[in-house]
């Protein structure tokens, strides 16, 4: 019996190892977004967001996506949220497209509005963060992007 708890005791410490130093050479992948619209059977009642993202993944092993919870906020209103189940998966130094459907939160979009109608503001602060699932054995990974809308100019500056 003493002779099956130190072999267990065993397996345990070298698969303990092995997950740290899968952690220490994993780079954490990188999140775009590629596309926003209204999504087509959306109605006023009801709106829906599309947000379409491109996943990046550096690692030499697939990234399996066993869901991810989203979120958009400006100037710190969080006016959408949304998750998906069973995204597909990112091949090792590959990349994967997909979109996500995301709802108003009707509180968020109305502090919004009536801090853009007080006209103070000559840009606005936008971030989007996503925590995604990859399973058991990695943590969740939290990514996100953000960077400023001016007024008055065609372009995104993204913050680094």
């Amino acid at each position: 019996m003493q002779q099956y708890l130190k072999a267990a005791f065993f397996t345990f410490f070298l698969v303990l190892t092995g997950c740290a130093s899968l952690m220490d050479s994993y780079e954490k992948p990188q999140v775009s977004i590629t596309s926003f619209s209204l999504a087509p059977q959306s109605q006023a009642a009801s709106l829906t967001f599309l947000i379409g993202l491109r996943v990046v993944n550096p690692n030499r092993v697939a990234l399996p996506i066993y869901g991810m919870s989203y979120s958009v906020e400006i100037d710190d209103q969080r006016i959408l949220s949304g998750a998906e189940p069973d995204l597909p998966e990112v091949p090792a130094y590959g990349s994967a497209e997909f979109t996500v459907s995301a709802s108003p939160d009707l509180l968020g979009s109305a502090r919004l509005i009536s801090q853009l109608l007080s006209g103070k503001q000559d840009s606005l602060h936008y971030r989007f963060t996503a925590k995604f699932d990859v399973g058991r054995l990695l943590p969740f990974i939290t990514l996100e992007e953000e960077g400023e809308f001016g007024f008055g100019s065609t372009s995104i500056d993204p913050a680094y």
